[in-house]
C-alpha cells in the first residue's frame, strides 16, 4: 500500500535549518557501525522529521554526498517501521557509511532506532 494513501502511515518530513539540527542534538543519541542517530521527541506532532549530515571528517563532497543518499534511502525505508511519531532523527555519516555493505548499514539503522525507541 502506498504510504500516502494510508492516513496511519508515518508521514516523514525533514529538517532544513541549523536550529532544528542543534535542538536534536540536545536529545539521546545512539551510534551503531556506520551511523550515528540522535532523536528528539517533539509534543503534539504527528509527523516524523529527519535530518542527514556528513562532516569533512567522512571524506569529500563526493563521498558525503553519497553517504547521505544512503542514509536517506535506510531512513526512507526503516523510520515508518522503526521510528516513532512525534520525533525527531538526525542520522550523522561516519567514516564508512559510503562504502559500508548495504545490508550491514540498514541493520546499523534499525537497531540505533531500536534503541533511541521510548521505554
Amino acid at each position: 500500500m502506498n504510504p500516502r494513501s494510508d492516513p496511519d502511515a508515518a508521514v516523514i518530513e525533514r529538517l532544513k535549518t541549523r536550529a532544528q539540527f542543534l535542538a536534536a542534538a540536545r536529545g539521546r543519541s545512539t551510534s551503531r557501525g556506520a551511523v550515528v542517530v540522535q532523536s528528539l521527541p517533539r509534543e503534539g506532532q504527528a509527523s516524523i522529521r529527519a535530518g542527514f549530515t556528513a562532516t569533512r571528517k567522512v571524506g569529500g563532497a563526493v563521498v558525503r554526498n553519497r553517504a547521505k543518499r544512503r542514509l536517506r534511502e535506510a531512513a526512507r525505508l526503516l523510520l515508518p517501521l522503526h521510528g516513532v511519531r512525534g520525533r525527531d532523527y538526525v542520522f550523522i555519516a561516519r567514516g564508512g557509511t559510503a562504502t559500508r555493505p548495504w545490508a550491514r548499514l540498514l541493520d546499523d539503522v534499525k537497531s540505533a532506532l531500536i534503541s533511541l525507541a521510548p521505554d
